[in-house]
């Protein structure tokens, strides 16, 4: 799903390509995609389900542990990336535990979806009224930090001037609303309400407008990427 030239980007920042941290993997999408230009990549997760489920892969080391305490040897990273997630995590201890672990010169790598847009105003109007009307009490307060491209967190390193990235998927209707179910709003208010809104409200609309949910439709998600690099160990 990450485009290529994000990583490739990434790693040109490196001095060394011996170790990266992909910090809360999830599914080890962004650590597979480090596997193939770092000689070890370490992912951790605070989730067992979710390393459990991690895509395994020879040079991969998966482990069950927290931002904040990730069990990485002190001074050994090159490169550690944080794939929206980071708004979840105690920023000042989170911030100790990557001066300790990093080489010199080493970079930090953070980025989070800006909400995606279509070939369809439409359609954009859709999901718009969907994330701010329909879910939008739902979002949890971190949210802010995804809505303000993490530019308001103070990181105690030195700023890298980044290019933009940009992914497309290339989904049908039906996977995007898969897509939107992931949405921690989207879980909220179906926890609360016992049905999921993306099949009650969005898709009875998608249905009429389109009628083939599995139409391709051309989607786009911005990344806001935020790049630092430790200059004082």
């Amino acid at each position: 799903m990450y485009p290529q030239k994000l990583f490739d980007y990434l790693t040109s920042l490196c001095d060394e390509h011996a170790l990266a941290w992909d910090c809360a993997t999830g599914n080890g999408q962004a650590a597979v995609m480090l596997a193939e230009r770092f000689k070890k990549v370490i992912a951790t997760d605070a989730s067992e389900t979710q390393i459990a489920h991690a895509k395994p892969k020879p040079n991969i080391e998966y482990r069950v542990a927290t931002a904040e305490a990730s069990g990485i040897s002190a001074h050994t990273v090159d490169l550690i990336t944080v794939a929206q997630a980071l708004h979840w995590f105690n920023f000042d201890n989170f911030f100790k535990e990557v001066k300790r672990v990093l080489k010199p010169n080493g970079i930090l790598a953070v980025w989070c979806y800006e909400l995606l847009t279509t070939e369809s105003k439409w359609l954009d109007q859709l999901i718009m009224t969907f994330y701010k009307e329909i879910v939008g009490s739902y979002w949890p307060k971190e949210r802010q930090y995804v809505e303000e491209g993490y530019r308001t967190i103070e990181f105690p390193f030195e700023k890298i001037k980044t290019p933009k990235f940009f992914i497309q998927p290339g989904w049908d209707l039906l996977q995007l609303c898969n897509y939107l179910s992931t949405w921690s709003a989207v879980k909220y208010y179906e926890k609360d309400k016992g049905e999921n809104p993306v099949e009650t409200w969005l898709k009875p609309q998608l249905k009429d407008h389109f009628q083939d949910l599995n139409k391709k439709i051309v989607i786009t998600i911005p990344l806001d990427l935020i790049v630092r690099q430790l200059t004082d160990v």
